[in-house]
């Protein structure tokens, strides 16, 4: 590697998001992208198949298959990832190749294993989905050309190479039953969840997945493009080292001019520099002018996400000129873990340009099982979502994909952070030579690919592997545990931790989640408790438990996964069953649930404070079961976040400081009950109108202790205020509040949680009248000037299925168009809990939904995906309240 510029000093973080596109002077690029013939392995099926794409998408494109994802399509399915497939096409050379020295075949991602075939030659062969693959065909390829892809089947190699590794067994070898699913998935360097996980199902594809091109070029090729900028702290000055990665053609180096250019910030530098013969990197070092007015980018909700234009132009001898045009972000970042007083361990939170920030947000899982079908307006509307309910941070989760380039710009845009995962999850896996050399290779170029994102906070080495062993989930006897344990050091420290700290320097890394951070690398990184609350990240689950009892949450340091199920909308399973499925006990329901006990689980929660419907007719109780779950869900997980929220400014019997709250999980990957909040497609759960609310930057927030009532007022803003707080108490009989307690000039502290009312139960109740526990319930919300308020949040005095009073609101809705979005009037007689609007078949989004309606008017606004009418939306508008349960 060699560094053209004044020598680094201490860096900090800035980041690149790259524009694909250059100017190639010097290299001749030929997409293989589009139609390609399709054939099974003893050539009775033959189609058309499209690339980038896979087998299902086109079998079912042609009409030779059903839609995956109806009803029990998944078993029956099986068949087609159990056969080895053929990609195949015939294309031209668009250029002359006598004029070119090297022609390269790229492949960005082919799932999964394959052997590359052109003109009756193997050029290659790839094993690993996460890689991208170059092969040299300067001396194969012809004026008029075929290529062949022979895959084979995931299923059977996977079971191949576990049954070649006889040393000792690598678990699990398969997933438990309810999962439907495939065996010996680690034994793949494959999208794990892709032979099923808890809440999808077993789609092993195999197809071309990402572009696939020629490359022919003289002198040099560029590989990659990187940029990481540094911050000097004594001198106040950032500066860019820009990183090329070339493969150069000569026998000798080769002397080249770059220059890069930065208008806004009033930069510019060129630089002379020395190309080696073979690939290798060269390192630009640009010092930023002091003179600019630069602007860092902000998560969302902390400031703006600023970035500036950035051309840089190289120009070797030998007429090798490559333009890029890109676009660069400053912003900072730092994992803190130290000691807080008065407690043991250490903290656990992240530090953006200097400012500690509370983490909001989700798990990201693949947003369907055919990465194909995944278009950029479905991200749009998924990332979107997510900022729209007030999320600053995703946790891109290691049983899936290292997610497509645009998804990542768009959480640069919308300042989404993002906790990226290596794709290992809940399994041991093996560290043998093939093994190892195929994971570093990933590793290396996710790493080049991702780390110019702003967005990308954090590298993590997997999911729950490190609790795996703590806790023996996979019955290791005793005397073999050290097996395990070195392998797992191999491969997440000595491979990928290495790579990972050589790679980039302006990360956190961390070597699993959950972990113990810096106290599971003191205890040889392999904690002997990694749920420890007093160190790192806690993952939780409890379905047994009543969730409205906080005191059964951890008080963690940070929360990155807990969660509770739901089933989806009717609208969505509808499009996916037939009618003899539309009951909560059909070999339907049965089968889409793949978490055990996980329908019966859902129905227990609820019932711990709602009535169960008692409907005769299955389809209403089917209906009215899928709302009262995604009430039950949403409740839990609003009692959950706003215990983390309310625990970051304390320290409680040792425990608190509480930096994020991440609930498992944002998305779905069919329709089918899962954890999420956003459906299959991207409709909202109530779950997900509850986030926006929980989630909101000023929000205070109540629970019980011995039957006294506490208010902590929350707040992400950067400055202390001043605020009015109000409190009410509802008759369920009546439509005005019984009484009404304001309390001003209430401080709120910026970036924290602190107390701001305290009154027994019996007391409160006395002020108001003839309220008890049941027939009342407590509102509360903070207000103050200029618009600065909080939502209205609510606390129930008793279980909804002991309320008293509780009436029908006969609830009505008059829709009007009001430019690109809709209003509507929603009028009731009587308080309404759990008000849920439902349009139907008409992609949206309300302004809020599943909300306590405690005033006889209010509005609600459409956000509509699609074009459509008032009177459409009226015809499809359903309104639901929980005294519709019957």
């Amino acid at each position: 590697m060699h560094a053209f510029g004044p020598a680094p000093a201490c860096a900090l973080w800035v980041l690149l998001l790259l524009v694909a596109s250059w100017r190639a002077g010097s290299t001749e690029v030929h997409s293989l992208q589009g139609s390609w013939r399709l054939s099974n392995g003893n050539g009775s099926l033959v189609l058309g198949g499209d690339v980038p794409g896979c087998v299902h998408t086109a079998l079912l494109r042609h009409g030779l298959i059903q839609d995956p994802y109806y009803r029990f399509n998944d078993l029956a399915y099986a068949w087609i990832s159990l056969d080895n497939w053929t990609y195949s096409r015939d294309f031209k050379t668009p250029f002359d190749i006598r004029t070119w020295q090297k022609v390269s075949l790229v492949f960005d991602g082919v799932d999964t294993v394959a052997q590359i075939v052109v003109n009756n030659v193997t050029v290659g062969r790839t094993n690993n989905m996460f890689n991208r693959y170059s092969f040299d065909i300067t001396d194969v390829i012809k004026e008029v050309n075929a290529i062949h892809v022979n895959f084979v089947s995931a299923v059977w190699y996977a079971a191949e190479q576990s049954k070649n590794h006889q040393a000792y067994r690598v678990p699990p070898e398969c997933p438990p039953p309810v999962q439907k699913g495939q065996c010996h998935v680690n034994f793949i360097r494959k999208e794990q969840c892709s032979f099923s996980w808890d809440w999808g199902p077993s789609f092993p594809t195999q197809g071309i997945w990402k572009d696939v091109r020629i490359e022919a070029y003289n002198l040099c090729r560029l590989l990659y493009f990187l940029v990481t900028p540094q911050y000097v702290q004594n001198t106040q000055q950032w500066s860019l080292k820009i990183e090329l990665d070339f493969d150069v053609i000569s026998s000798k180096p080769v002397a080249a001019l770059a220059t890069v250019s930065i208008p806004e910030l009033q930069t510019q530098q060129t630089f002379t520099v020395e190309l080696r013969p073979g690939e290798g990197s060269t390192v630009l070092l640009v010092n930023i002018s002091k003179a600019a007015a630069l602007e860092t980018w902000w998560p969302r909700g902390h400031g703006n996400q600023t970035g500036y234009n950035m051309t840089t132009t190289f120009i070797a001898e030998g007429g090798c000129k490559i333009e890029k045009h890109s676009k660069v972000y400053f912003r900072t970042v730092e994992l803190v873990e130290e000691p807080i007083p008065g407690s043991p361990g250490l903290s656990f939170y992240f530090r953006i340009n200097g400012l500690p920030i509370f983490m909001k947000g989700s798990n990201w899982i693949p947003a369907d099982s055919f990465q194909d079908r995944v278009t950029s307006k479905r991200l749009r509307i998924l990332l979107q979502s997510a900022a729209d309910a007030n999320m600053n941070m995703l946790r891109v989760w290691g049983g899936g994909i290292y997610e497509q380039d645009e998804f990542y710009e768009m959480c640069n845009e919308l300042g989404i952070m993002i906790w990226q995962d290596f794709m290992f999850a809940v399994a041991l896996y093996p560290t043998d030579h093939s093994f190892l050399d195929s994971v570093r290779a990933e590793i290396t170029h996710q790493v080049k690919r991702l780390k110019s994102h702003p967005s990308i906070i954090l590298w993590s080495g997997n999911n729950e592997n490190e609790a795996a062993i703590a806790y023996n989930w996979f019955s290791i006897p005793s005397a073999k545990k050290s097996v395990y344990a070195d392998d797992y050091v191999t491969l997440y420290v000595k491979n990928i931790r290495e790579i990972v700290l050589a790679e980039d320097e302006t990360r956190p890394f961390i070597t699993s989640s959950p972990t113990n951070g810096l106290e599971s690398a003191k205890e040889g990184w392999l904690a002997h408790a990694p749920y420890d609350t007093h160190f790192g990240d806690n993952h939780y689950y409890n379905y047994v438990s009543d969730c409205w009892d906080w005191t059964t949450f951890p008080r963690t340091r940070f929360a990155s996964e807990y969660g509770f199920q739901s089933w989806p909308s009717f609208i969505s399973l509808a499009q996916v069953s037939s009618e003899e499925d539309w009951s909560y006990a059909s070999n339907f329901s049965l089968h889409r649930q793949h978490h055990a006990n996980g329908n019966d689980q859902m129905l227990h929660q609820a019932g711990l404070h709602f009535k169960l419907p008692q409907e005769g007719d299955p389809l209403k109780n089917f209906k009215q079961s899928i709302y009262l779950t995604q009430i039950m869900q949403a409740q839990c997980i609003k009692s959950q976040t706003e215990f983390y929220r309310r625990s970051q400014s304390e320290i409680i019997n040792g425990e608190g400081r509480t930096m994020g709250a991440l609930y498992w999980q944002l998305n779905d990957i069919w329709q089918a009950p899962s954890w999420a909040s956003l459906e299959y497609g991207g409709k909202w759960k109530m779950l997900h109108y509850f986030a926006q609310r929980f989630f909101a930057p000023l929000l205070p927030v109540a629970y019980e202790d011995k039957d006294v009532l506490y208010i902590y007022g929350i707040s992400d803003l950067h400055t202390d205020y001043e605020l009015t707080l109000r409190v009410s108490l509802h008759d369920w009989g009546l439509t005005e509040p019984v009484c009404t307690l304001a309390e001003e000039s209430v401080l709120i502290k910026g970036g924290a949680a602190v107390p701001i009312y305290k009154e027994p139960i019996s007391d409160l109740l006395k002020q108001c009248g003839n309220c008890t526990r049941q027939s009342c319930v407590v509102t509360f919300s903070l207000e103050g000037e200029e618009e600065l308020s909080s939502p209205s949040n609510y606390h129930f005095l008793s279980s909804l299925k002991d309320a008293v009073g509780l009436k029908n609101p006969q609830l009505l809705a008059s829709v009007s168009q009001e430019g690109d979005q809709f209003q509507i009037i929603l009028e009731a007689t009587a308080i309404a809990p759990y008000v849920w609007l439902d349009a139907g078949n008409i992609s949206g989004r309300f302004s809020d939904n599943g909300f306590l309606l405690t005033e006889k008017r209010r509005v609600i606004l459409f956000y509509p995906w699609e074009t459509t009418s008032a009177k459409e939306l009226e015809k499809s508008l359903s309104l639901t309240s929980l005294t519709d349960i019957s």
